[in-house]
This record gives C-alpha cells, sequence and structure tokens, in this order.
C-alpha cells in the first residue's frame, strides 16, 4: 500500500513509520507543558536529597501534600533525561525515597 504525502502511518509511540515527526511538534512532550501550580525555588534540585525532600514536601510548595512534591520531583528527573549525570540522578533518586517516606506518612496521618 503506498502512502501519499497526506496519509502517512503513525506508530504507536505517534512517531511517523519512518522515525520522523510530523511537522511542527516538539519530540518531548515535557517542553509543552505549561502550568500554573507552585514552582519550586530556583536551584532546589542542586542541592543535596534530604534538603530537596524537605523543601519539596512543604507546604509552601506543595500545598497539597508531599505527593505533590513528588510529582514535582519526577517530572523534573523526566524532563531532564539524558542530560542528567549518574550523580545527579543518584541524589534526585535518593530524594525520591525520602519523599516517598513523607508521602506514606501523610497518608497514614489523613487516615487515622
Amino acid at each position: 500500500m503506498a502512502t501519499t504525502k497526506k496519509q502517512v502511518k503513525m506508530s504507536a509511540s505517534g512517531s511517523h513509520a519512518n522515525g520522523s515527526h510530523a511537522k511542527g511538534t516538539s519530540r518531548r512532550w515535557s517542553a509543552k507543558v505549561n502550568t500554573e501550580s507552585t514552582y519550586p525555588e530556583e536551584g532546589l534540585f542542586r542541592q543535596d536529597a534530604a534538603t530537596i525532600a524537605r523543601r519539596l514536601a512543604s507546604k509552601k510548595v506543595s500545598p497539597k501534600g508531599p505527593a505533590s512534591g513528588m510529582r514535582m520531583l519526577v517530572f523534573f528527573e523526566n524532563r531532564a533525561g539524558k542530560s542528567l549525570s549518574p550523580t545527579r540522578r543518584k541524589v534526585l533518586e535518593h530524594a525520591k525515597e525520602l519523599l516517598h517516606e513523607k508521602v506514606v506518612a501523610a497518608r497514614k496521618k489523613r487516615a487515622a
């Protein structure tokens, strides 16, 4: 089956069969994210793991609780992608572990 310019097969990932992307689209979905939610302060993700976890769990940064901070951290890590150094990735993974403990504690507190 021959394809015309208007008929281009798309793969499950949303790219064309030949690996290219549709004209005018960005390769990274995260580049299009525009939100009015709270933002962590500048340079927070360059801090140590304990500081990152503590600040992301704070009501100032995450008014909806530490789970919201976890989403910010995961989004940052996904957005950084391959440009994140192994050392920095390890620090962020540790921050996720610490923040996860805070999420679990908040859920237990809410359930009690």
